[in-house]
């Protein structure tokens, strides 16, 4: 399953459970560790549970893999690894502080500029 698929996929599963404020960012040209970037709002640390869950199973049922997860019940920020595509869940503060859109497309335009 290639990366467009699974980004598919991850999006309709954030969808389904009303994530909110869904970026994807393609990034294989600043690392070789993964293709895409996803991240996704839940308003509360249940719903950033429920939605990264959802994810995981949608991939998996999907035929995808899913190599592991980062944070969990309770947290504010879940990463989901699904190996070309990271997904990043994140409760509007963590979103708000870490800023990943910013730090990433930062490093895009010093990458254009070199």
């Amino acid at each position: 399953m290639n990366a467009a698929e699974i980004t598919r996929i991850a999006v309709a599963a954030l969808e389904d459970i009303k994530g909110k404020d869904i970026t994807v960012l393609q990034v294989g040209h600043l690392t070789q560790l993964f293709e895409t970037m996803i991240i996704a709002t839940g308003d509360s640390n249940r719903q950033v549970a429920a939605l990264a869950d959802n994810v995981r199973e949608k991939i998996k049922e999907a035929g995808g893999e899913v190599i592991g997860t980062e944070g969990g019940k309770g947290s504010e920020w879940v990463l989901v690894d699904a190996v070309d595509v990271i997904i990043h869940v994140m409760h509007p503060t963590a979103r708000m502080h870490y800023n990943l859109e910013e730090l990433w497309g930062t490093a895009a335009k010093a990458r254009t500029a070199a």
